[in-house]
């Protein structure tokens, strides 16, 4: 199942890319290539859709049953700060390893196109990146609207309540609610499998509207901003992988084909939630407990954003550099760290990195209205940072259920114990 889905999700991309490349060349004006691209967009906003009524169910079930399993306060607290410890220093890996390609490559000097004015306004919201606003938006101020609007975040703290609570009742009731949320947990990921199936459309539609939309002229003209991302997220894949190497040995590479499916679900719609179930979904074939995975990924995708990181630095030191405004060393280093705390408040926010860093440019004296230069190829980007997110969740929870004595031992492993 998993090769054909594989086969027809890189068909459906190769279709988009031809399709959307007509669209744009035959379309007569602006008007026509927006409503060509919305019809095209009509496949992924349904893809995204179904994908979105999985999430919180699945997300609640899978907390409560691995919570109500370990049966261990100090159990979830350890993992908790495990996977904390990894998700801060991967993010100011990434942040720095932006910071030092964009210094190196200089992707924004010398950049051939017209500079919007400094007031022009760019349509992001981003008034609500405060502490205060953060801690308050972590609590839900009711279970179904965190539901409905898949605060992931929200629906974790109220999930874990929900599952100490049942794992401190021994009562039968309780045990019985506990074995409903482990069936549950089934049962979605059967929907999941159900739902994989329109992926290709979907991933068909988010491809050929966003070409239509742009063309793909824009990439030649956006040429060295394009490469000079995707250098910096080719490293830190490396870096990532390296790191899970150091941790899981050579199964980390059998990891990457386990999650190969949602990974190319989340570069292809640029969705991170597209990816979430067939993720978790991964992880329990590449052998990781689901009372580790259940816990980990939802906290991962809230804390864990490494592409986005590396995103956020590259951009801002390329508007600087478009603008021919010097950044120095200390400056640079305090803005990174800056968007790091402000990033952890944006979590399933539309174009939350977009978000952050337009929040963050006017503090150290970039022009907000930089962002519009990159505003028409985000998609592009998106696309390359989503992906790995995906990968830095994926390796960051393997290597917690290692740490925990929760990853199951591949068939090779088991020999070799057997033959010891």
């Amino acid at each position: 199942m998993f090769r054909k889905l594989t086969t027809w999700i890189l068909i459906a991309a190769a279709a988009g890319v031809v399709a959307g490349w007509i669209g744009h060349a035959t379309a007569v004006d602006a008007a026509a290539t927006a409503s060509l691209a919305g019809y095209f967009s009509i496949l992924s906003d349904v893809f995204l859709r179904l994908i979105k009524v999985i999430i919180a169910p699945l997300v609640f079930a899978t907390v409560v049953s691995g919570i109500a399993g370990m049966g261990d306060a100090k159990a979830v607290g350890r993992i908790g700060g495990k996977a904390l410890a990894w998700f801060i220093t991967a993010s100011l890996v990434s942040l720095l390893l932006g910071m030092v390609l964009a210094n190196v490559l200089q992707p924004g000097s010398g950049l051939a196109l017209a500079l919007p004015d400094k007031d022009a306004a760019t349509n992001l919201k981003t008034g609500g990146l405060n502490l205060r606003d953060f801690v308050a938006h972590m609590v839900p101020r009711s279970f179904f609207e965190a539901m409905a609007a898949n605060e992931i975040l929200q629906i974790l703290i109220f999930s874990c309540l929900f599952g100490f609570a049942l794992a401190s009742m021994k009562a039968e009731p309780a045990q019985t609610i506990v074995k409903g949320c482990h069936e549950l947990v089934g049962v979605m990921l059967k929907v999941t499998d159900y739902v994989m199936w329109v992926a290709p459309l979907g991933i068909f539609g988010a491809i050929a509207a966003a070409i239509t939309t742009q063309g793909l002229g824009v990439l030649a003209t956006y040429g060295k901003f394009i490469g000079s991302f995707y250098t910096g997220i080719l490293l830190l894949w490396a870096i990532l992988i390296g790191a899970g190497f150091a941790v899981l040995g050579a199964s980390v590479f059998r990891l990457l084909r386990e999650v190969r499916d949602p990974l190319f679900v989340a570069f292809t719609t640029a969705s991170s939630e597209a990816a979430y179930p067939k993720l978790m979904d991964g992880l329990g074939r590449f052998g990781v407990n689901d009372k580790v995975s259940s816990f980990v990924l939802p906290l991962g995708y809230s804390f864990n954003l490494d592409g986005s990181m590396l995103y956020q630095s590259f951009a801002a030191l390329f508007i600087a550099q478009a603008y021919g405004i010097e950044l120095s060393f200390g400056t640079q280093v305090t803005m990174l760290l800056v968007m790091m705390v402000s990033s952890k408040g944006v979590a399933g926010v539309p174009r939350a990195s977009l978000v952050v860093v337009a929040a963050v440019l006017p503090t150290f004296g970039l022009p907000e209205a930089g962002l519009l230069l990159i505003l028409g190829i985000d998609q592009f980007l998106d696309m390359g940072r989503t992906a790995t997110n995906v990968i830095g969740n994926s390796i960051a929870t393997a290597a917690v259920a290692k740490w925990e004595g929760q990853l199951a031992p591949s068939g090779e492993e088991r020999s070799e114990a057997r033959a010891a």
